[in-house]
């Protein structure tokens, strides 16, 4: 390998924007899980308690 050719693989990576679309959907991706992630843990304490009070209504104080 050359240095012109390595210079004109590079090139033309720099200018190939289809990997940008990837990282943009990646980088998406990973905040629509952090926001899920995040309502998870904001929203389990209050699931827990009504999730309790159900088992306790239904079995008794066996939960």
């Amino acid at each position: 390998m050359t240095i012109q050719t390595i210079r004109t693989a590079l090139v033309k990576f720099a200018k190939d924007e289809d990997g940008l679309t990837i990282v943009e959907y990646a980088v998406a991706g990973g905040l629509i899980t952090a926001a899920v992630a995040a309502m998870f843990v904001t929203l389990g304490g209050e699931v827990n308690t009504k999730i309790t009070a159900l088992c306790s209504a239904v079995k008794g104080a066996g939960c």
